[in-house]
């Protein structure tokens, strides 16, 4: 799979997403936090989605310190959301908002990181809920809204243990391999019929939760930041990328 990156040397214009809106799940800790700040900061209003109430709020309270366009916050478990949860929060953002610019996915879980012989069967459907189902049922219920839009963009967060597997990434892996699929296919199937495009992006090693989890070992700070990685997320995100669908872009 040829990886794609950000055009070198890539700079932002600072309003450059003013007057879209955007929603990022995970957006309570780490990439998604750092996501839902940038594009805040470049001028969206953003939909936070998360299933804990407070890093929400911690987060929404940072966009209107800095002068942001007022955010919304969305509590949802993505683990144990069931269809008509997702069609709720569907029919809500319709009354509320005329479009969707952006959907990012970026909330998934670990899982269990041992041999697939150990792997715990609850562990494994409960990655695959999470990593799969979630942004599968959540891209479905927003397609609508995004179609609306006059350019908008789904970005789904993949791994290279989803483009490469690797022992003891079991269930996280399968879960990012099906990510990579989920995104050829809807990319394929909006590619003549739309202005969505959809690309896959592989933050590769950052100083996250997740990473710290997964590599105990590591010296946290060897990886860069999720401020550090910005660039990308913003380009996918923008009209600076209009045209460009189906592809696996790499942060770095």
């Amino acid at each position: 799979m040829e990886e794609k990156f950000a055009p070198r040397g890539y700079s932002p214009e600072s309003d450059l997403l003013q007057g879209k809106t955007i929603l990022v799940t995970g957006a309570g800790d780490g990439i998604g936090r750092t996501a839902a700040l940038t594009y805040a900061a470049h001028g969206a209003t953003v939909l936070l989605l998360g299933r804990t109430e407070s890093k929400l709020e911690a987060v929404y309270d940072a966009i209107e310190r800095a002068g942001g366009a007022q955010p919304g916050i969305i509590a949802m478990d993505l683990l144990s959301a069931d269809a008509a949860q997702y069609h709720t929060l569907a029919e809500g953002l319709e009354g509320t908002f005329d479009c969707l610019d952006g959907l990012l996915h970026n909330a998934a879980l670990l899982g269990d990181m041992c041999p697939v012989e150990n792997a715990g069967y609850q562990s494994w459907c409960d990655v695959m809920q999470v990593n799969v189902n979630a942004q599968f049922m959540l891209t479905k219920v927003l397609l609508p809204l995004l179609q609306r839009a006059p350019g908008a963009s789904i970005v789904l967060t993949s791994s290279g243990v989803g483009r490469s597997g690797r022992a003891y990434w079991g269930s996280y892996a399968v879960s990012k391999f099906a990510t990579e699929g989920f995104m050829q296919v809807l990319a394929d199937e909006l590619a003549n019929t739309t202005q969505v495009r959809v690309n896959s992006l592989n933050p590769k090693g950052t100083n996250t939760a997740m990473r710290r989890t997964a590599y105990p070992a590591e010296n946290p700070t060897d990886n860069p930041s999720p401020e550090d990685i910005m660039g990308v997320y913003l380009y996918l995100m923008g009209d600076d990328s209009r045209g460009v669908t189906g592809q696996a872009f790499s942060a770095r």
